[in-house]
């Protein structure tokens, strides 16, 4: 029978043939880590090969994506839909393994990573998602909901900011299903870490609250599984396992070193390996008697089979739970969920009245929360401020579905993504805008991977007012719209903002950004076919009384400045058209048609206004039209006083329509 030695060395081998055939890539983490994979693909991980997507089966995520060999090559071995030939196209076009773990495009890999201590985050929302299912849905003799998160994290993970944030608040909220394995190698890009890394790891962890097994050796298969059974034997807060694994383990002339980290090896130290190694197989070659010790394709079947046993019990004794996991894990919605939002636009419609959308959107969440008990809620600190946390949503700790992430932007919105990862629930999250810029590598994953996240930003231009220039967002949306697969709306009042909610609510393809004022927006007066059209992202709030001269586009709270200026233009005898435009990306997937039915290509005479960066709205505008926007930093003054004092009014306005016409 092969040794776990000799298990272990086909990921190395595997990691160092396929790195040098792709002339890039990180051969060292693959190598120094495969013992402690061996020990946790082979005897600790719950999983099915032949079901990835088991919903109870255990979740891996390799924090330190660069060593994305290591995941590749354990998914090969046991057995998931991950060839040989999939493993000689490493880093090449249209490879399932590409340079870094891509969810959704190699099974097997639970969340996309490479920028260092997001997968660490990502880990923390899955135990918290974990957590949260079994509180809801297990009962006596049904752990239907049982399972645990491991991740993997190196030196360079551990230095991101981004680690103090998650590690904190898993250690607060007591995730004990979450294993944390630390690779210590001491080693990255620019060398020995003993010249910028020397606080003491496992004491930060154990001051966080986590259990801390320190001084494991991680080539040591049997210390491995002895931290490893430790870590499971208790569920009372989250383990920090620390390994001590040499980078490159087993070459002759680069372990040890950074120039194990980053680049091939090169032939000659390829050959020096295998002799070290006593591995005699060819590049790629793995013999039959690995494969068979390697494959868990009949046990992963068995562990799926007895928890189905399990569920179908679970079923018959308690039928309206299990449907309604199913429903969840499956991302379906209520029946009729959206009645809700319709019914509350429809209210608010025959009665409008002037209101902070920030506001508005708390009338959403009062209205859904209760009807989606998928629906998981957060804000980094700011939840009065943001209006995030619906009427009986509870705190956390208590029971209940709405989590105060602290001052931790960043953190969260990583969190969140894990939380969408894992399944059974549709988070959002809350912050000023402006800060979306602590979090921006998290929206950005989360678009990547076209995660069902809602991102709720507050406080969205200068007319935030007092706070300044520091608080005041200026370039932030036009960040946003920009991020591929992210999808903006930017409200003008409470029935804009109700079809927000519910278009981020229904969307599976990608995350949502719902941005929302501080100060009071005017409430506008719509038919039900102008309703109706406000789900199109862009539409005709008001037409012209007579020919068409010029066309006046605007978001959120500048809606009312514009059609305050087409009440001036119209009375100048000048036609005026305003076009409320909530959601950029939704009215370019409009056919071409409805485009320019909305905004004609042969009437050029056009104004856009929004209190943010002006550059954006050339695109709608062409260079003979005009912008009103906000092109430097805001400045500290009440809001009403702050956009008059940036030009955003409708004077100025006004002022832009005739210069347009001409």
């Amino acid at each position: 029978m092969p040794s776990r030695f000799e298990r272990a060395n086909a990921i190395r081998a595997l990691a160092m043939d396929a790195v040098e055939k792709a002339n890039s890539g990180h051969p060292g983490a693959p190598m120094g880590l495969a013992d402690i994979a061996e020990v946790l693909w082979r005897d600790v991980l719950r999983y099915n090969p032949a079901n990835p997507n088991w919903w109870n089966r255990d979740r891996f995520v390799l924090s330190n994506g660069h060593g994305s060999m290591l995941l590749y090559a354990v998914l090969h071995l046991t057995g998931y839909d991950v060839s040989i030939n999939d493993i000689k196209a490493f880093r090449q076009l249209g490879s399932v393994t590409a340079g870094h773990p891509e969810r959704g495009e190699c099974p097997g890999v639970e969340t996309t990573t490479g920028p260092l201590g997001q997968g660490f985050a990502n880990a923390v929302g899955m135990a918290l998602a974990e957590l949260m299912l079994a509180r809801q849905y297990n009962r006596d003799g049904f752990e239907v909901v049982d399972h645990r998160t491991w991740v993997i994290v190196g030196d360079g993970c551990l230095m991101e900011g981004i680690s103090h944030e998650a590690a904190s608040l898993a250690g607060t909220l007591g995730l004990g299903k979450l294993v944390a394995i630390y690779d210590n190698n001491g080693i990255s890009i620019d060398g020995d870490t003993a010249g910028w890394f020397t606080e003491d790891v496992p004491a930060r962890f154990e001051a966080y609250g986590w259990r801390v097994i320190r001084d494991v050796d991680g080539h040591d298969p049997d210390a491995v599984i002895t931290a490893c059974k430790s870590a499971t034997a208790s569920n009372s807060a989250p383990t920090l396992i620390c390994c001590r694994t040499t980078i490159g383990f087993g070459a002759p002339g680069k372990s040890g070193s950074a120039a194990a980290h980053g680049s091939p090896l090169g032939g000659d130290e390829i050959l020096g390996a295998r002799r070290r190694l006593q591995w005699g197989y060819e590049p790629f070659e793995i013999p039959d008697h690995l494969y068979r010790e390697w494959n868990m394709r009949e046990s992963g079947n068995s562990l799926e089979e007895t928890w189905n046993t399990l569920f179908a019990r679970y079923r018959k004794e308690h039928a309206s739970l299990a449907d309604e996991l199913s429903r969840r894990m499956e991302g379906h919605l209520p029946e009729d969920w959206s009645l809700i939002l319709d019914k509350l636009a429809q209210a608010n419609q025959k009665d409008p009245k002037a209101l902070e959308t920030r506001k508005a959107s708390k009338l959403c969440l009062d209205a859904m929360g209760p009807h989606l008990p998928e629906l998981i809620g957060g804000s980094a600190d700011l939840t009065g401020s943001n209006n995030t946390q619906w009427d009986g949503a509870g705190w956390l700790a208590d029971g209940g579905r709405y989590l105060n992430y602290g001052v931790r932007e960043f953190g969260m919105s990583a969190i969140a993504n894990g939380i969408a990862l894992h399944g059974g629930f549709i988070p959002f999250t809350g912050t000023f805008l402006v800060f979306m810029e602590y979090a921006r590598n998290a929206v950005r994953l989360a678009s990547l991977m076209r995660l069902r996240n809602i991102f709720v930003y507050t406080h969205d231009s200068v007319g935030l007012g007092e706070d300044g220039p520091t608080h005041q967002p200026v370039e932030q949306l036009s960040n946003l719209r920009m991020t591929p697969n992210l999808s903006v709306w930017r409200p003008c009042d409470t029935v804009e903002t109700c079809v927000a909610w519910k278009q981020a609510l229904a969307r599976v393809g990608g995350p949502t950004a719902v941005i929302l004022t501080r100060q009071k927006t005017s409430a506008q007066i719509r038919d039900e076919s102008t309703v109706n059209a406000i789900e199109c992202g862009g539409y005709i709030l008001r037409r012209e009384s007579k020919s068409l001269d010029v066309i006046l586009i605007a978001t959120g709270s500048e809606v009312g400045i514009a059609m305050e200026a087409a009440g001036v233009l119209e009375g100048e005898g000048v036609g005026c058209r305003v076009v409320s435009m909530p959601s950029v990306d939704h009215f370019l997937q409009q056919s071409a048609s409805y485009q320019a039915q909305v905004l004609p290509p042969e009437h050029r005479a056009r104004v856009a206004v929004e209190a943010a960066h002006p550059d954006y709205w050339y695109r709608f505008v062409g260079f003979d039209g005009r912008i009103v926007g906000v092109d430097r930093f805001g400045v500290s003054a009440p809001g009403d006083i702050a956009m008059n004092a940036l030009g955003i009014n409708a004077e100025a306005v006004v002022g832009a329509a005739r210069e347009t016409i001409g």
